[in-house]
């Protein structure tokens, strides 16, 4: 990697300004160093996600998020020792050190090999009325109507061809026909897109059930009418090392109480609260199922996915939760819908992966 410098940073630097540094990088990792450049610990797109699920703030250092034992290769090594070693653990990186434990560079795995197109189908759900975004929808499916210019769901599936997935499954109902019309076989997109038709409502999981092969692969299922800028990559392989069997892509969601909060033990007042804020993480509409979870769909059988998820836990299998601190709206009523056609410019338009 020839710009491995720009991924050094400080053991001082607050978390947000990581974020800032991980976000410009296409190595997807940046290297916590001293001043005589001796690497004190890493840190990923996964350590920062976690570190939101445990509550750190985004002030704190980012030595309460890196990981301080991280793998790495001497200078000693050989080029294909290195990607073995890389492939053996699934890294995408690795730090290269001299034998003071000095940073000199910064190996990847594009770097000896060409990014492979994903094995990983998707799964967009497409088939709701949108009846809160009535008249809009009265003659047009909620996700083909115009942000930014194009369809929603052009922009959703161009991000995904440019992730290197392929293979999307496009669950239809309501005014199915358009999105045939709209988008055919996919090939303009560089996909290969097939229509899975639900004759009956069949919930959020249920189009599940009828896929055409049974899964290899973890498969990602998402509601398509979600405008965000997540990174998928990065979703996937934090559920490849969780070894779960769902992902649950969450947000923090804050909520102001107009009043003033009165807590009550009994009969006696024991804590007075004047308007506070709540924050939550709420369920953003994206997932990464195993397909041994697919396997408990019944063809043609209403479900859920909060229905299914849970399911998955009461049976002791574990669903984990993937923050989403990435741009993300849920394009649900008419204020949301001004929102995502406001904000399109600033975060998918001149000078982002899309335009």
């Amino acid at each position: 990697m020839k710009n491995w410098p720009d991924i050094l940073i400080a053991a001082d630097l607050p978390i947000i300004e990581a974020i800032k540094s991980l976000d410009r990088s296409a190595a997807q990792i940046c290297l916590v160093v001293d001043d005589g450049r001796r690497l004190l610990g890493t840190i990923t797109d996964g350590d920062i996600r976690r570190g939101i699920l445990r509550g750190v703030r985004l002030e704190d250092p980012v030595t309460v998020i890196m990981n301080p034992k991280p793998l790495t290769a001497s200078t000693a090594s050989t080029a294909h020792e290195r990607l073995m070693l890389m492939r053996s653990r699934k890294l995408r990186h690795i730090p290269l050190v001299n034998h003071d434990g000095v940073v000199v560079g910064v190996e990847t795995e594009s770097e000896f090999v060409a990014a492979d197109d994903l094995p990983n189908a998707v799964v967009l759900m497409v088939g709701g009325l949108g009846e809160r975004l009535r008249p809009l929808t009265a003659t047009t499916p909620k996700p083909l109507l115009p942000v930014g210019g194009r369809p929603l769901l052009e922009t959703i599936l161009v991000q995904l061809a440019g992730f290197g997935f392929r293979r999307v499954f496009l669950a239809v109902n309501y005014m199915a026909e358009k999105f045939q019309e709209t988008f055919g076989d996919g090939s303009r997109l560089g996909l290969e897109i097939s229509y899975l038709h639900e004759d009956s409502k069949l919930g959020t999981a249920g189009a599940l059930g009828v896929l055409p092969q049974p899964a290899e692969h973890p498969v990602l299922v998402m509601n398509g009418d979600v405008l965000t800028s997540v990174n998928y990559r990065a979703l996937l392989d934090f559920h490849q090392e969780h070894r779960a069997a769902a992902t649950m892509c969450v947000r923090e969601y804050t909520i102001q109480v107009p009043y003033g909060v009165v807590e009550v033990e009994h009969s006696r007042v024991s804590r007075l609260q004047e308007k506070p804020s709540l924050t939550n993480f709420i369920n953003a509409g994206i997932y990464v199922l195993e397909p041994a979870t697919l396997r408990r769909l019944t063809a043609g059988e209403r479900c859920d996915m909060t229905t299914l998820l849970q399911q998955v836990m009461d049976d002791g299998e574990e669903v984990v939760a993937f923050p989403i601190r990435e741009y993300w709206l849920d394009i649900g009523r008419l204020d949301d819908f001004a929102k995502a056609n406001g904000d399109y410019d600033e975060f998918f338009g001149a000078g982002s992966p899309l335009a």
